[in-house]
């Protein structure tokens, strides 16, 4: 197992927003120097391309193992382990200091295709007593694959997940690979959030401006599956009262800002147009009627509509793509300036990328570890405060002060 250890001494700092100090007024050039795939104008100062800011506390990325295979989804465990899906079906635990279990079986068969596998992951805030585990998968069915959410309990022996049910599937099923969304949350009432994908293909993307599917949404449902209550759709006709937010391509990225409690997404653009979205009940989020991407053939999407009434506009937006996936904010008190800000791990950026966020609004951007030519798919805050991220090629780092 490696065990190298990146040393990162970044300079004086422009941001001590955890202080009081705005890092709005002292950023530095955007961090963005490649040129934009559109000539789109945003519809406000400082949707794209911020002012930089550093870090002024010496931190470091370590590598505390190799040899995952593909790892998908990181969440922490109630003693301080981390377990972690890996995208052909199964999960493994891994400790701080570089200790990896067996592959954990018992889980629903997945199909591992394309976009597709074991995807994110959360435990029950209950864990320590009930053991259970709550999980997003690409579902193959008779009629195609789907986005769906399972639950288990992790066995006593750690090596198998006992019972393993699925409780949602988010349907129509569709024979593509792509856009299965993924994350999952749980919240303070004990309601799971997943993210789904609208499946890529121009024939399922309008099914994300449809609240009679299950594609390109934010849902919202119970432990077994059911809408939740006080879901914005519910009682609607001809909607599914499961569904939270719509007009979403596909959502990798779910994480609770740790003081306000408003759920925030990433999700990724097609050339350009990766956003950063707040979440609002019933809202929708425009794609494919409105973005700040082109198609990957450079072709306009759609119209060419970038706002549009009654269409919610993107907090912040990347062009050309860094591709965001999963993400958390920190609250913890090791690194003070880090403070609420949201880290999320970027795959054809190959960094993690640090938001400034002030009254929901970004005001600075860092890259992490962009030295190390890394995929990053996912990012979790550890119960010791660090932050814990994994990459495709399978590495685990851990990034914390010096």
């Amino acid at each position: 197992m490696s065990n190298r250890i990146i040393m990162i001494l970044a300079g004086a700092s422009l941001a001590f927003t955890a202080c009081g100090q705005s890092a709005s007024t002292s950023a530095g050039a955007p961090v963005e120097t490649k040129d934009p795939n559109s000539a789109y104008k945003s519809a406000f100062v400082g949707q794209t391309r911020i002012g930089s800011v550093k870090s002024a506390t010496n931190y470091e990325g370590k590598v505390v193992l190799e040899g995952l295979k593909n790892p998908w989804g990181i969440t922490s465990l109630p003693d301080g382990r981390l377990l972690i899906t890996e995208k052909a079906g199964t999960m493994r635990i891994a400790t701080a200091d570089g200790k990896l279990s067996d592959a954990i079986t018992g889980i629903p068969k997945v199909n591992p295709a394309g976009q597709g596998g074991l995807l994110g992951v959360r435990v029950d805030p209950a864990f320590a007593t009930n053991r259970m585990v709550y999980w997003v998968f690409a579902d193959p069915t008779a009629d195609g694959n789907l986005t769906a959410v399972a639950k288990g309990k992790l066995a006593a022996d750690e090596k198998t997940i006992e019972g393993a049910t699925v409780i949602y599937q988010a349907t129509p099923a569709y024979k593509g690979t792509l856009h299965y969304g993924g994350r999952i949350l749980i919240d303070k009432t004990g309601n799971l959030v997943i993210s789904t994908g609208e499946r890529s293909d121009l024939e399922t993307r309008p099914q994300a401006q449809s609240i009679n599917s299950g594609l390109g949404k934010v849902i919202r449902i119970t432990k077994d599956g059911k809408p939740a209550a006080g879901n914005p759709f519910a009682g609607q006709a001809g909607a599914r009262p499961e569904l939270y937010s719509y007009g979403h391509r596909n959502v990798q990225g779910l994480a609770f800002h740790p003081v306000t409690g408003d759920i925030w997404e990433a999700e990724f653009g097609p050339r350009g147009g990766d956003e950063v979205n707040r979440i609002e009940p019933g809202k929708n989020y425009g794609w494919p009627t409105i973005t700040y991407g082109i198609e990957y053939s450079g072709k306009p999407v759609g119209d060419a509509i970038q706002q549009k009434e009654g269409l919610q506009q993107p907090v912040y937006y990347w062009d050309p793509s860094v591709s965001p996936s999963g993400m958390t904010f920190y609250s913890s008190n090791r690194i003070p300036e880090w403070k609420n800000n949201l880290f999320i791990g970027a795959l054809s950026g190959m960094h993690i990328v640090r938001l400034v966020i002030e009254k929901n609004k970004v005001v600075g951007e860092e890259r992490l570890l962009s030295g190390e030519s890394q995929r990053f798919r996912d990012i979790t805050q550890g119960n010791d405060g660090a932050l814990y991220a994994i990459t495709d090629q399978g590495r685990l780092y851990r990034i914390d002060k010096k």
